[in-house]
């Protein structure tokens, strides 16, 4: 019930309803309360709705149920930078990055929160007066002053000074954790022009007037050349263990056997392409992309058990690994494809829908729906297939027709549906069915029968005059005629079929020779009006010229008389009752 109801969350807050996610996800959550996952799709959600605050509380909720989760530092990260709180949302971006370092969204969480908090600092720098000390940290200003002076920059060979003066560079406030450290006290003399005393010589200082240069040391005469500062210093890179830097060189390696893989691949050298996937996934098992694409090349080949495998094991590979839900998507996707390939029968089709189904519910994909669509519509095929039987077909017919003989109406079309499904080639079933509806009054589907009888057998009398029946009883007397008539092409002395014309041509008289009541002549009009034929005839402005030249130029008339195409309109409009000849 719970996964029900994530379902449709996950499918509202694609669709854009936030608040209807909001309550999906509130719903699973009452069925599923430590379920970490919907906390952080309902975070998201309150967050798409700039209700920080309950994002903000659901995301701290799913930091409390998964610490080691970094899609919930993500949603943490999210809230606080919404709230303006840009230090805590990078504490969070932080945090998440150490758990999965190479995740893009908390990258760009991070670099975001950073730009709004640095942005922040400036205004508050412009509000308010200088830091005196802050001040001094700042800019690449710093590492240059610090290079320049003799007396700092042998420091630089020392990397705890360098990180010491990077932490102060960043917050200015870390000062004080370094104030016992005479290296770091000399770079703040050189950084404000400031002289200290040697170390055990005193704490007094001189400061130097803001407009006036320091004065010389009495040792040392001052110089007249100024320094050119020096290159800002790069900061020396991290130390790696033996351990990091074997991964690194395994993960680099990997790459190159993938686009060694994915160059045979494209040559269809398939077994190649299996060579380099493998040694890929032997060198790096984090990432689950080798295992995709070996599973791409098995069912390439046909191998589809062996695909099948692969792309189970890149699922749970990808769930422990915490992969994007798009390299799932597409594993589990691939996995359907292969089970629709081996599938003989229609429940072989149940596996695979099923396994599109979960795919779309990690990543809606169109090419995943479309995979779906065309195997449910397979599945459906099939069943029609398995279900065929001409034999049971014409058992059930003949049940429907005693039941017709017995006017249990009814009972005869559930007899003779069935016999459809058994046999949907079977005209006869389509005629009786049509028979049954007009019994029923259920005209529009009697139509629907008996145009399908024709289709399926065009000589076949039976469906003409269940077709015209049924339009004789619509009181479309002109079509019913027309469809006698072509009826007779085929059966020229079908008793049923020129009965039918007899009954059709009395009508259409009785209507010419205003036989009608006009109640009756106002309702045949009306049921014509709605014909798309006859709407067509009197939207015609040839037509309508015709119809005035009737009623004011006979001479004109006359000479319509003589197009077969314009008396063929003419006369379609008087069998509607429309027109009436005098």
């Amino acid at each position: 019930m719970a996964d029900e109801a994530k379902a449709k969350g996950n499918a509202a807050f694609s669709s854009g309803d936030f608040n209807a996610a909001i309550k999906h996800f509130t719903d699973a959550i009452n069925l599923s309360p430590t379920n970490h996952v919907l906390y952080s799709n309902r975070s998201a959600a309150y967050a798409s709705l700039h209700q920080y605050e309950s994002a903000l509380s659901d995301a701290k909720k799913t930091v409390e149920l998964k610490p080691d989760w970094s899609k919930g530092y993500s949603r943490l990260g999210a809230a606080h930078l919404g709230l303006h709180q840009y230090q805590d949302a990078v504490s969070a971006y932080k945090k998440g990055l150490e758990i999965d370092p190479n995740n893009e969204a908390l990258k760009s969480g991070l670099a975001d929160a950073q730009s709004a908090a640095t942005a922040s600092a400036s205004r508050s720098r412009a509000a308010s007066p200088p830091n005196l000390f802050g001040d001094a940290f700042q800019g690449p200003e710093m590492w240059a002053k610090l290079t320049a002076d003799p007396t700092t920059r042998v420091f630089f060979q020392q990397p705890d000074f360098v990180k010491a003066m990077q932490e102060i560079q960043r917050n200015p406030s870390k000062l004080n954790e370094y104030l016992q450290d005479q290296r770091v006290m000399q770079a703040l003399g050189v950084l404000l022009n400031v002289k200290f005393k040697a170390h055990g010589g005193g704490d007094d200082m001189e400061i130097p007037e803001a407009d006036s240069p320091p004065a010389p040391s009495p040792s040392h005469p001052a110089k007249e050349e100024v320094k050119k500062p020096e290159p800002e210093p790069e900061p020396e890179p991290m130390e790696i263990t033996e351990e990091e830097k074997e991964k690194k060189e395994k993960k680099e390696k990997a790459l190159k056997e993938k686009e060694a893989g994915n160059a045979a691949y494209k040559k269809k050298d398939f077994e190649t392409a299996i060579k380099h996937y493998t040694t890929a996934m032997e060198l790096d098992d984090g990432d689950i992309s080798y295992i995709t694409n070996r599973a791409a090349v098995y069912l390439e080949m046909g191998k589809y058990e062996d695909c099948i495998k692969d792309c189970d094991k890149a699922v749970e590979r990808g769930r422990e690994l915490r992969s994007d839900y798009k390299m799932i998507a597409r594993a589990l996707t691939r996995k359907g494809t292969a089970l629709v390939k081996m599938a003989k029968c229609s429940k072989d089709y149940e596996p695979a829908i099923e396994t599109f189904q979960k795919a779309l519910t990690e990543h809606r994909n169109p090419d995943t729906l479309k995979k779906l669509n065309d195997a449910e519509k397979a599945k459906k095929d099939l069943e029609q297939q398995e279900y065929f039987d001409p034999k049971i077909a014409d058992e059930e017919r003949e049940k429907g027709n005693e039941c017709f003989k017995q006017q249990k109406y009814p009972e005869a079309v559930k007899h003779y549906t069935e016999s459809l499904r058994r046999n949907p080639k079977d005209p006869k079933a389509y005629s009786n069915r049509a028979a049954c509806y007009t019994k029923l009054g259920a005209l529009p589907e009697g139509l629907k029968d008996a145009e399908k009888c024709i289709e399926l057998d065009p000589t076949f009398s039976k469906g003409y005059t269940r077709k015209g029946a049924v339009q004789f009883f619509m009181k479309e007397y002109d079509k019913a005629l027309e469809t006698y008539q072509e009826g007779l092409k085929h059966d020229a002395n079908n008793q049923e079929l020129l009965d039918g014309v007899r009954r059709c041509v009395e009508q259409i008289n009785k209507a010419n020779r205003g036989d009608l009541s006009p109640e009756e002549l106002k309702e045949r009009q009306a049921k014509a009006m709605q014909d798309p034929e006859i709407q067509n005839i009197l939207s015609d402005p040839v037509m309508r010229q015709v119809l005035i030249d009737f009623q004011e130029n006979p001479k004109a008339a006359q000479e319509h008389m003589k197009n077969p195409m314009v008396m063929n309109k003419i006369q379609k409009l008087v069998s509607a009752g429309i027109v009436q000849m005098r």
